[in-house]
């Protein structure tokens, strides 16, 4: 068993509601039976809050001048941090290791961001094109030779039925393969 949400806040030097917040959002881990287990939570706690959304701790307070009785206040007991065994099924979530801490998350985001404004500069300097784009001019240019070539038979077919000499036939065939293929490339 645990110890109180409460409890953990007064030992963490954090309010109530900022661990039912951490709580809520999945930054510590909660028993089931909504204690918590401090060794489990002061690491979650560590490895998953931005450090730059941690409060400064507060100034050193000011000296006085007058001095003030002194209270003797018993000390207060520190709760035992109970070790338990690794579960053999590790939860999914911020506790489990094998998801990565805030920095590393943050690298890995600011790693892609960096990626994609890389490519959204040489786009528009024009050294990348979509590939929409270019699978669209391939298909239309593939389209363009293929009614190119396949009108070369009806418009050859009666010069060459009337030519009996392979020669001229090869010559005809190849002159109107070149005026295809040279008014494909304009």
């Amino acid at each position: 068993m645990g110890m109180s949400i409460r409890a953990y806040a007064r030992q963490r030097g954090v309010s109530e509601g900022a661990v039912r917040k951490a709580i809520k959002a999945g930054r510590i881990p909660a028993e089931s039976d909504g204690t918590i287990d401090p060794a489990k939570a002061d690491a979650a706690w560590e490895r998953n809050t931005d450090p730059a959304q941690q409060r400064k701790p507060d100034p050193i307070p000011p000296v006085r001048t007058m001095p003030q009785p002194v209270r003797e206040t018993p000390p207060l007991p520190q709760p035992r941090p109970t070790v338990r065994p690794p579960s053999p099924d590790p939860e999914p979530g911020p506790s489990n290791p094998a998801v990565p801490n805030y920095q590393v998350s943050r690298a890995i985001r600011e790693t892609y961001n960096a990626k994609l404004t890389r490519m959204d500069y040489e786009e528009r300097q024009g050294k990348l094109l979509k590939a929409e784009d270019v699978a669209r001019d391939a298909f239309e240019m593939a389209r363009r030779v293929r009614d190119r070539l396949l009108g070369i038979p009806s418009r050859m077919a009666a010069v060459l039925a009337s030519e009996t000499d392979a020669k001229s036939i090869e010559r005809l065939l190849d002159q109107e393969l070149r005026i295809a293929l040279e008014e494909l490339s304009r």
